[in-house]
């Protein structure tokens, strides 16, 4: 399953991020892990959550980040949510043919290791690909 949080730079998707992590930990299961492009939100997440910092890892494109997100699942068996701030940034997509390749790895992914997405993304509704449209929860 993948959400996405959709919105122009500025307009508080990070928050709507942060307040979804930090009330599905207290309801989970299993393990949730939040990755971001600096540990910048370090204090705002609770306790309970694994923060990973993409900018510390050489991930310069789409393949390489789905590798990574792989590698993390790989070590993690109990992954239950996987929350992923400023998505366009930290996974290297620019184009639209990128952004709906990348969704559809994660679809492929979250089916197979029953794991939840929720990406936030800095596009308005209207700017985002088709095949990213309907997996719109909130838009700012």
């Amino acid at each position: 399953m993948i959400e996405i949080i959709c919105g122009e730079k500025g307009k508080g998707k990070t928050k709507e991020l942060l307040a979804k992590v930090n009330a599905s930990v207290e309801t989970a299961n299993g393990n949730v892990v939040y990755l971001d492009k600096s540990q910048k939100h370090m204090y705002e997440l609770s306790n309970k959550v694994r923060l990973i910092n993409v900018a510390d890892y050489p991930i310069g494109n789409c393949d390489e980040f789905m590798g990574f997100i792989c590698g993390i699942i790989s070590q993690d068996n109990d992954l239950e949510d996987m929350y992923l701030d400023s998505f366009l940034t930290i996974a290297g997509l620019s184009s639209e043919e990128d952004i709906c390749k990348a969704i559809e790895k994660l679809d492929v992914i979250s089916e197979k290791y029953k794991i939840k997405f929720v990406l936030s993304v800095s596009k308005n509704l209207e700017a985002l690909p088709e095949c990213a449209k309907a997996k719109v929860v909130i838009s700012l």
